[in-house]
């Protein structure tokens, strides 16, 4: 069986063209609101190349038109999977863009619903989270976190309970204030930018904290850090916290 998908949206970025662009077709700039670390050949025939938790696709770029039009996807596997990403840019007077994107793909097997549904989830996220980098952080570079917490069986009590450590009463919902402890001495303020049934994200002054249901079943922290940041020595301190919120 199997699902062909096609998702589409459009967001108003307080950013130039050429800002969007650098955040969208380059290695370091990818790396700052998508996942794991990115690797950018520019160019058609090029390649888009993402290492995230031991999974490494490489994405070949179809279109390159700067400033303008980004395309580039995955070869289909053998079982017809494959996705593909459409980035369409639009300046508008006054130092803003309008960006439209296009996430099209298939999804292999009987059991494609669940996977289509944290796929939505995530890329709710991710493009909200490029929004928020752009707004906030426009060139800066980040340093990826990525760590892979305790397996969750109840996910409404593990959104309460990180709303707890969080200094809420409830699950974090967009527009909430909220304070980050990851030690006795490194406690930060910080605000929800963005919710929904499978992930949490938080931008604080200088990181895009984000918490996100792992498709087979952990807590994971998908962070973007800014600054000068031991990537290594984060990703110790996250599965330590981790593993002590959600014990």
């Amino acid at each position: 069986m199997g699902h062909e998908f096609e998702i589409t949206d459009r967001v108003e970025i307080d950013a130039t063209p050429e800002q969007v662009w650098d955040a969208i077709a380059t290695g370091p700039g990818i790396t700052s609101w998508f996942m794991g670390r990115n690797e950018v050949d520019g160019g058609v025939g090029g390649t888009v190349k993402t290492a995230f938790g031991g999974f490494e696709p490489t994405s070949a770029i179809t279109a390159w038109d700067p400033l303008e039009r980004l395309v580039y996807g995955t070869e289909p596997a053998p079982d017809g999977r494959f996705v593909a990403y459409e980035f369409l840019i639009e300046g508008r007077s006054g130092g803003s863009t309008v960006l439209r994107t296009v996430t099209s793909g298939f999804l292999p097997g009987d059991d494609w619903e669940d996977e289509f549904e944290a796929m939505t989830a995530g890329g709710e996220l991710f493009l909200r989270t490029l929004v928020e980098y752009l707004n906030a952080f426009a060139g800066w570079k980040a340093a990826p976190v990525t760590v892979f917490g305790p397996m969750i069986e109840d996910w409404d009590s593990a959104w309460l309970t990180l709303g707890r450590e969080l200094g809420l009463a409830g699950r974090p919902r967009p527009g909430d204030r909220v304070r980050v402890s990851t030690g006795p001495v490194s406690t930060v303020d910080g605000e929800v930018y963005f919710a929904n049934a499978q992930t949490v994200g938080i931008r604080t002054a200088d990181a895009l904290l984000r918490f996100v249901r792992g498709f087979a079943g952990p807590m994971c922290a998908m962070h973007h850090l800014f600054g000068d940041v031991d990537s290594a020595e984060q990703d110790v301190l996250w599965a330590e916290w981790l593993g002590r919120v959600f014990k």
